[in-house]
């Protein structure tokens, strides 16, 4: 390996020289993979075994899932910019474990019904709409300004790193001892992240201006936002490409057993696929300096054509290979899109901003699952993947009339006057 190349790596995993953040990307990957597993788990037992091949109740789920990004919004970036985010997040990890191992429980004991497959995603939704902002803010607690974007990126590369073990592990275990053992199983890969949060150097964390004890405060949050053209834009694309783009459960679960007729380990598989092409686009975000909106351009747009290709595909390795370029274009995206606003807010504002990002880009589901499971029963999961291929060329389209606006506006400031 040449010195160049060296480098470059060593650039790209910057962050790993912090060790506070190593600790915590070690505790996190194990989370991470158990997560997957539940989310395959989740959709195949909803799916397969309380409905029969029913993609409406799939995406209620998802729905009742990311409704709390909405209805805890004013608490969530409030509660991320006041309390200490590490302690936080011990509680906030310990709850989503419990949940996992109540739900686990449930189907091993063979009593499990469809409600309380959506009772469950609902609490589960509330903790984890708690939990993501103070866990997107802690980022920068760890590493400081300068490494914030490297940081993002390694963490998607990790999330999308137990993307490919999580679904192909959760398949086999499916397949082997039944659906409820995954969810245990993640409940108990919650110990890590908050062993990980025990063992942490507390002194070396970053110390950040706390909001005040008034909740609230979300108005400021929306009246910065209000002001920068570039964080609306990113927030419009985040909202059109997360609410009908990112139904990835309802799309690849629906193809895979309506389309392809395969079973829970080739579904497991296809999300595996997906996630060799997310690792990649993650790892790119990690090496890059600074994300700008051009990425967001490049990642919406080719998250379009990928979907239609994936729409169509004839053959399943024709929409494996769809899979592979679309979990990169989406990685691209969302990876560049968090990069972005974390890196162009001020630092007592970004747990409210994120928090806004965070209802903006998971809040829309509620809407956009119900709408693509529906297309999915009614016209067939190709037309399903169709809108989301039509929701990432409409996010490209404003990516592309923001830069030529932004353009234009430069070169009238350039031009000198009579």
């Amino acid at each position: 390996m040449t010195s160049s190349a060296l480098r470059g790596l060593k650039e790209t995993f910057r962050s790993r020289a912090n060790s506070n953040y190593r600790v915590w990307a070690a505790g996190s990957l194990v989370s991470n993979i158990g997560t997957w597993m539940q989310r395959i788990a989740q959709d195949w037992l909803v799916l397969t075994e309380l409905t029969h091949n029913n993609a409406s109740a799939v995406g209620i789920v998802m729905s009742l899932q990311f409704v709390p990004q909405l209805l805890l919004l004013p608490w969530s970036g409030w509660a991320a910019d006041r309390f200490d985010r590490r302690k936080f997040l011990l509680f906030t990890q310990g709850g989503l474990g419990v949940l996992a191992l109540a739900q686990g429980l449930l189907v091993v004991c063979g009593v499990v019904q469809l409600w309380h497959v959506y009772v469950l995603a609902f609490l589960f939704g509330c903790v984890a709409a708690l939990d993501m902002p103070a866990r997107q803010a802690f980022v920068s607690d760890l590493v400081g300004e300068v490494d914030v974007a490297n940081a993002v990126g390694l963490n998607s590369t990790s999330f999308n790193a137990a993307r490919m073990v999580g679904p192909a592990l959760a398949g086999g275990v499916i397949a082997a001892v039944g659906t409820g053992w995954v969810f245990v199983l993640n409940g108990v890969s919650f110990a890590a992240v908050m062993g990980s949060l025990w063992l942490l150097n507390v002194a070396a964390i970053r110390p950040f201006k706390r909001a005040g004890r008034k909740i609230g405060g979300l108005g400021e949050g929306f009246a910065y936002v209000w002001k920068r053209k570039d964080l609306l834009a990113a927030l419009a694309m985040a909202f059109l490409i997360c609410t009908f783009g990112l139904n990835f459960p309802i799309f690849i679960s629906t193809m895979s057993v309506r389309t392809f007729h395969a079973g829970a380990s080739v579904y497991g598989v296809s999300v595996s696929i997906m996630a060799i092409g997310s690792l990649l686009g993650a790892l790119l975000a990690a090496a890059r300096k600074r994300p700008t909106m051009v990425h967001l351009l490049i990642g919406a747009g080719v998250f379009g054509i990928a979907s239609l290709v994936a729409a169509a595909a004839p053959v399943y390795l024709v929409f494996a290979a769809a899979l592979m370029l679309i979990g990169l274009a989406a990685q691209t995206f969302t990876t560049s899109c968090n990069g972005l606003l974390q890196l162009s807010t001020a630092p007592d504002v970004r747990g409210r901003v994120l928090s806004i990002y965070l209802a903006v880009a998971l809040g829309g589901t509620p809407l956009g699952a119900p709408l693509v499971g529906w297309v999915a029963d009614v016209l067939g999961p190709r037309w399903a993947l169709g809108v989301g291929a039509a929701s990432g060329i409409a996010a490209a389209v404003i990516a592309a009339c923001y830069l030529a606006r932004r353009r234009q506006h430069a070169l009238a400031s350039a031009t000198p006057g009579p």
